[in-house]
């Protein structure tokens, strides 16, 4: 296992040196997996303290050790000086920790002023006090400078008003801390800058927030210092006037910005792949884009050619892919297949089209471990024949037999169980039943993760066949070296945005392309 970073600390800049509230050596392990390693945070009275890290860095267990859905295995957390071990949300909130989550938790069903003060109704004589319930969050509205009818349903406001209802709850607990997990995922441009105006207002008046994000733009607009994480420890805490986008990105990452008289590796034009197909492309993408999924984009791809997809976690890779493949319906833009336009309404349709997707997680989403090698290997071909026209048995292991051979799949035992196979092999099945297909274009999201240096290569290598026999496909990785060593073009993604599609030259680095997804500028 790698070193710990050594975190970086900075000096408080606010108002009073003494944090509101300060974790210290958090430690969190579930079945598996060590989800926080000595973590910290501070936060201080009057910020706003962004939480940044790539998906699976640790933040949500965080944000769940603090307001007390997980109690931590180590570590402690001090509000206003005095230690703490919540058991319990309830204990948290009040000990002034507020939260409020993406998916908003109120009642949709009842008003405005009654998801404020729903549990703290002003009551006579045993029952609510309608008018007095009214004016309390009226008041509490206009203190906070929104115009809303707090009488109305909270269903007949959008989603940007119903976030800001949770706030103004939040704070009339008298929330010293507020914690804000990724508020503006599904909001559009004026909704977030209607919520950050009210998030400046709460931090004029003292309270921490924490902000919760994957938009690098709004931690720079909005926050004060960032604590970043990475692989579930403490990478640093730095102010906000101390980061650009590109460090930070490089911060969260864990690789270095190299300096001018330090040029980056260049990495060479890829050859071991063929140049890319100048012809018609085979798929073509145009204004392709799901709400509060992936933004509308552009993209080409033609056969033989292979298109990587960059980005941090979480930033719409996955998204954009899953539109091309029907697990996912668009509501915007159109899909051309050699041409033809079409509407790809299921994974059946696209299969039909000869499209084929290993997903990134191949035991939830890809493999049956109860099912042997040999039947998870023929179920793509089966279902594309229908169950009313059944392989028989020894065409079922005429194929498990010969792709077992072709991959190199170990054991080379068609009739063991996928779940006891290694990582590597279990992707290589995968693989196997969506070859089986004779795909004209392959998805391959994430292939190469958690598994051994040399089933990535051959996995690698596989890539480079398929391409150079005609077919398409479509690269996602976290590790940009791979994508350059593959791909012929590669397509940068950030904040749910394909900003940039580069060609794959002797001009293109890692470097320039976390400069890309850190700004949105391909120079």
């Amino acid at each position: 296992m790698a070193a710990p970073p050594t975190p970086h600390t900075p000096t408080p800049t606010t108002p009073t040196d003494r944090p509101v509230l300060e974790a210290h050596g958090i430690r969190k392990a579930f079945p598996g997996v060590l989800a926080l390693d000595g973590v910290g945070l501070r936060l201080f009275s009057g910020e706003v303290h962004a939480l940044m890290g790539e998906n699976g860095a640790g933040k949500s267990t965080l944000i769940k050790v603090l307001t007390g859905v997980h109690p931590p295995d180590a570590g402690t957390v001090t509000v206003d000086g005095t230690p703490q071990r919540f058991t319990e949300p309830l204990e948290a909130q009040r000990a002034g920790i507020s939260t409020v989550y993406q998916e908003v938790n109120l009642c949709p069903n009842l008003s405005v002023a009654e998801n404020i003060l729903i549990g703290r109704e002003p009551r006579r004589l045993g029952l609510v006090h309608w008018s007095a319930l009214h004016r309390r969050a009226a008041r509490l509205i206009t203190e906070l400078e929104l115009d809303l009818d707090v009488r109305r349903p909270l269903s007949a406001h959008s989603l940007a008003v119903q976030q800001l209802v949770a706030i103004v709850r939040a704070v009339d607990i008298q929330a010293k801390v507020l914690v804000l997990d990724e508020p503006t995922s599904s909001l559009d441009r004026d909704e977030v800058a209607q919520l950050f105006a009210l998030v400046r207002r709460l931090r004029d008046r003292g309270v921490a927030i924490l902000f919760v994000t994957h938009f690098l733009d709004q931690v720079f607009d909005l926050c004060d210092r960032v604590t970043v994480l990475r692989n579930g420890r403490l990478e640093g805490e730095y102010r906000i006037d101390e980061l650009t986008p590109v460090t930070l990105v490089h911060r969260m990452v864990g690789s270095e910005p190299h300096t001018p008289d330090e040029p980056a590796e260049t990495s060479p034009v890829p050859t071991d792949v063929v140049s890319g197909s100048t012809d018609a492309p085979f798929l073509s993408a145009h204004g392709l884009g799901r709400s509060g999924s992936i933004e509308p984009y552009d993209l080409d791809i033609h056969r033989g050619e292979v298109i990587g997809l960059a980005g941090l976690l979480g930033s719409g890779r996955t998204e954009a892919a899953r539109l091309l493949f029907g697990a996912d319906h668009a509501d915007a833009g159109e899909l051309r297949i050699d041409g033809e336009r079409v509407a790809l309404r299921s994974p059946r349709a696209a299969i039909a089209r000869k499209i084929a997707f290993c997903s990134e997680n191949r035991k939830a989403e890809g493999l049956i471990g109860e099912l042997t090698v040999r039947e998870n290997i023929v179920l793509a071909l089966q279902a594309a024949r229908g169950w009313t026209k059944p392989l028989s048995r020894t065409r079922q292991d005429e194929i498990a037999a010969r792709w077992t051979e072709v991959l190199d799949i170990r054991p080379a035992d068609p009739e063991a169980q996928v779940r006891n196979l290694s990582g590597g092999n279990q992707q290589k099945v995968l693989l196997a039943r969506w070859l089986l297909t004779d795909p004209d274009l392959l998805i391959l999201d994430e292939p190469t993760r958690g598994i051994d240096i040399g089933a990535r290569t051959e996995i690698g290598r596989l890539v480079t066949r398929l391409a150079a026999e005609g077919t398409a496909v479509l690269l996602i990785s976290a590790e940009l070296e791979e994508v350059l060593r593959l791909s012929h073009r590669v397509g940068v993604l950030r904040d749910h945005r394909l900003v940039a599609t580069l060609p794959n030259d002797s001009t293109l680095t890692p470097d320039r392309i976390l400069g890309a997804i850190a700004t949105g500028a391909t120079s």
